[in-house]
């Protein structure tokens, strides 16, 4: 069994059509086949059906799938760590984070990362399912929220923080000291969508209480959630980075209690994946910023 052939195996299975993998590999079809059908003889079994113009995974390929994933890891972490014993200082650096304030904070960093090592070409990637791109060795590493649970990821914490009710001054809770979690589903709110993973907190701390939110405005954006909180509209719920990180004079930030909404936000890597100096380089860049902006709220682990 050879990598060439496990390469033109994952790509056949990413496009389930012996064409178009053919042509994302640069090779022809019928090189392609003959490949696969060397691996089918040397496994003794079937990794494709082939019925009609359809082309589906076996469960023996899909085992096989799973594990070159793996194995192409492996070799890819191998051959990061030869480079920099040789001091390469080169390659890609794949980043995920989820989207909204944790996609934020690592594109606040990559200027200064970029100065550090300008020879590294940076992929960021936002999306809501990092950790499994994470689990199948698509990113370096990704940042976070717990509960993380599988036995192949390793985490490494980088702080704690609260949320808090945020609003304008001229808001009726706007001189609250603090405010009880069951005042927020009375308050005209707006909020991430239910994806978000920062929501969905709040929705299972809803629903343990045995309340509902019900925001009126929904938006993935950032920008687009506080201008319509400073506009008056309506209040919303923020995490303490999100908050010093836009650090908008004329809002007001309330402490939440019954129950204390909190999150622990870590690094997520795969523990046979070698994380080598560009990407601690990276992370230690991430932990520096959460030093200057960190208060009351934020504690740094």
């Amino acid at each position: 069994m050879e990598l060439r052939q496990l390469e033109y195996f994952m790509t056949t299975c990413e496009e389930l059509h012996f064409t178009r993998a053919a042509e994302k590999l640069g090779i022809t079809q019928p090189t392609l086949s003959h490949q696969i059908k060397a691996l089918e003889n040397e496994l003794g079994v079937r990794i494709f059906d082939r019925i009609g113009k359809k082309t589906m995974i076996t469960e023996a390929g899909m085992i096989l799938y799973q594990q070159s994933h793996i194995a192409i890891g492996s070799l890819t972490s191998a051959r990061e760590q030869i480079q920099e014993l040789q001091k390469v200082e080169r390659g890609t650096l794949s980043i995920g984070a989820l989207p909204g304030e944790l996609n934020e904070l690592i594109s606040s960093q990559l200027i200064n990362y970029h100065r550090q090592y300008p020879n590294i070409h940076i992929k960021l990637i936002a999306n809501e399912d990092v950790v499994e791109r994470v689990l199948h060795n698509e990113l370096d590493f990704a940042i976070s929220i717990l509960p993380v649970e599988h036995d192949k990821l390793a985490i490494k914490p980088l702080y704690s923080e609260s949320f808090y009710f945020v609003t304008t001054a001229n808001h009726p809770l706007a001189s609250h000291t603090i405010i009880d979690f069951e005042e927020l589903v009375t308050t005209p709110i707006v909020m991430f969508p239910e994806t978000h993973r920062c929501r969905q907190l709040i929705d299972s701390t809803c629903q343990i209480a045995g309340l509902e939110l019900k925001p009126f405005i929904e938006t993935t954006t950032i920008d687009s959630l506080f201008t319509l909180v400073r506009s008056g509209i309506g209040a919303t719920v923020l995490s303490k980075t999100l908050i010093d990180m836009y650090h908008y004079e004329d809002l007001v930030m309330i402490p939440i209690i019954n129950p204390k909404l909190c999150r622990e936000v870590v690094i997520v890597y795969h523990k046979d994946r070698y994380l080598g100096q560009a990407a601690s380089g990276f992370i230690d860049l991430v932990l520096s910023y959460i030093q200057t902006i960190k208060k009351d709220e934020i504690t740094s682990i």
